[in-house]
């Protein structure tokens, strides 16, 4: 199994989106695909979260995609939130345990994480790049917007991690030169792999 972790630049930067897409694409292409949010925060009002978009793309129950006792209704990063509720603080190994433990057998499984990829993943501050590596993922997806700033966002959001990310340019425009020429630029100068499409990420993913 390919165990794939979904990353951003930043927060509210398409990562839900973005995976529920490549989710599809995978099951299009006729993998097998399992969906998860070790830790969830959202508004108390939301009517609906990460993880029911994320289980609805791969087939799964929200609460299959992320625990019951990772959901928080506030709207922070999933630490800060257990905080503000009074709930047991909890480490990046906590985390990439439930996850492990939550496996079942897939071609892919697509863990998203919260905010960005130098956000708190955990009461310990530990971030995203820390998960990945304690989960031994096989690859990194990084979304990030296709516009301006992308290449600053790109090289900061990169450096957490100890391998390259692959990186999803999210909204990509073929018809905007901005995003040509940002896509041209984070391939050739930086020799980052840039995906623009979920069919094209699906391919790459499913092939690690």
């Amino acid at each position: 199994m390919n165990v794939v972790v979904v990353a951003g630049t930043g927060t509210e930067i398409g990562k839900t989106f973005v995976g529920a897409a490549v989710i599809h694409a995978l099951r299009e292409q006729g993998h097998t695909v399992i969906a998860r949010k070790p830790a969830q925060s959202f508004e108390e009002t939301d009517t609906s979260t990460d993880a029911s978009v994320l289980g609805a793309a791969s087939g799964e129950a929200a609460e299959a995609v992320c625990p019951k006792h990772r959901w928080y209704p506030v709207p922070m990063a999933p630490p800060m939130a257990a905080v503000a509720l009074g709930r047991d603080p909890f480490s990046i190994s906590d985390l990439v345990l439930e996850t492990k433990r939550s496996f079942t057998t897939a071609d892919v499984a697509l863990v998203e994480t919260a905010g960005g990829s130098w956000s708190p993943q955990a009461s310990d501050g530990l971030h995203v790049g820390d998960f990945a590596a304690q989960l031994r993922a096989d690859a990194v997806l990084l979304v990030a917007d296709a516009g301006l700033g992308v290449i600053h966002a790109v090289r900061g959001a990169a450096a957490a991690f100890a391998d390259p990310p692959i990186v999803f340019l999210n909204r990509y425009d073929s018809g905007n030169g901005l995003h040509v020429e940002n896509r041209a630029w984070l391939a050739g100068h930086d020799k980052f792999t840039v995906v623009t499409s979920a069919a094209e990420a699906a391919v790459m993913l499913a092939a690690i």
